[in-house]
């Protein structure tokens, strides 16, 4: 059953990527320098195969996160909650700056992402514990 709370897991974390880059779209696509249409929107549109990786990508931190809290004994909602916080806050947002300043990026673009992955963890975690 563990698969099946990895795939929720991945599920919410990217559900709520959508509604995080819906709402920050604007500042995330000029900080990005992304062209847009007429309407605003990115020219070209999501790319399918972006989005599938984004999802597969997810698959793999939820999985890894499952795999940390069984070693870690994080058991309640409040474990999961903060410990998540922890992976996207302390691991991954540091490597999106680290990638974003060494692209000569601006730091608008490192917490945008890195506001992200630290909330989309927290719901991971919450989710990874829940069942």
């Amino acid at each position: 059953m563990e698969i099946v709370n990895v795939i929720i897991a991945a599920v919410a974390g990217f559900a709520l990527g959508a509604v995080w880059y819906n709402v920050l779209g604007s500042a995330w696509m000029d900080a990005v320098g992304i062209e847009r249409d007429a309407n605003g929107k990115p020219k070209g549109g999501p790319s399918p195969a972006v989005m599938a990786m984004t999802f597969v990508m997810q698959l793999v931190v939820a999985g890894m996160m499952r795999h940390v809290f069984e070693l870690g004994g994080i058991d309640t909602l409040g474990k999961g909650i903060v410990a998540g916080i922890g992976v996207g806050l302390f691991f991954i947002s540091p490597w999106i700056a680290i990638n974003n300043a060494n692209a000569g990026r601006p730091v608008q673009l490192s917490a945008i992402d890195g506001g992200y992955a630290t909330l989309a963890c927290a719901v991971m975690g919450f989710v990874l514990v829940l069942f």
